[in-house]
């Protein structure tokens, strides 16, 4: 999630800098948008931008202009297929903190499972674009059923349609979505259960204190 990104992230990391890149371009867009209904506020809101370096104001600097580099095939339909993902999830524990658990994805091999390949590089990650969207403290992401799986697990099914290239490429792809407790402490830092203990930070946390994260 953005707040997890500006607040945990090192200052300089890629991952919060691209939350602020994201962030500065919805909000010219946002305000653009109404200027012509509500000018008086979109003049104000605009002045007040800290990064902007022209003082023209919003009428003078042109319409919505977004960047194509913006549009890249497949990012749609893999946040909407993790959104899915996620509701299965949080549906599955009824209202408890998502945080408490992990989640194993599981998605046979396919476009699908590429499409969230893209989303979590590594096969369990905390920090993951995956498991932000997840809402979890864990995510892990396989293309079987692990074989420790209790016999009486809650596993939840689903299936998403992929559709991409303007409907040439249609894949309807089924996935299971399994919740377990976590095992971890809290962090006291970022708040997700992945500290060994509650008194010390996960080992994200330690790094960006100790000014070891990327830049």
């Amino acid at each position: 999630c953005f707040s997890c990104r500006l607040y945990c992230e090192e200052a300089k990391d890629p991952k919060r800098r691209s939350c602020q890149t994201v962030l500065a371009e919805a909000l010219d867009i946002v305000v653009r948008s109404f200027a012509p209904i509500l000018p008086h506020l979109a003049e104000e809101v605009f002045q007040y931008i800290p990064y902007k370096k022209d003082s023209e104001g919003v009428f003078r600097t042109g319409w919505i202009n977004a960047s194509s580099a913006w549009k890249k095939p497949g990012i749609e339909e893999a946040i909407e297929g993790a959104c899915a993902m996620r509701d299965s999830f949080l549906g599955s524990i009824s209202g408890k903190n998502a945080l408490e658990y992990e989640v194993i994805i599981v998605i046979e091999p396919g476009l699908l499972f590429e499409l969230m390949e893209a989303l979590q590089a590594e096969e369990t990650s905390s920090v993951s674009q995956l498991n932000e969207i997840m809402m979890a403290s864990q995510t892990t992401l396989l293309s079987e059923l692990p074989k420790e799986t209790p016999s009486d697990a809650n596993i939840i099914k689903g299936t998403f349609l992929i559709n991409l290239e303007g409907g040439d490429i249609c894949e309807q792809s089924s996935y299971k979505v399994i919740a377990r407790p976590i095992a971890k402490a809290k962090c006291p830092r970022c708040r997700r259960y992945t500290a060994e203990s509650s008194s010390t930070p996960c080992p994200r946390c330690s790094q960006v204190l100790a000014g070891k994260g990327s830049t």
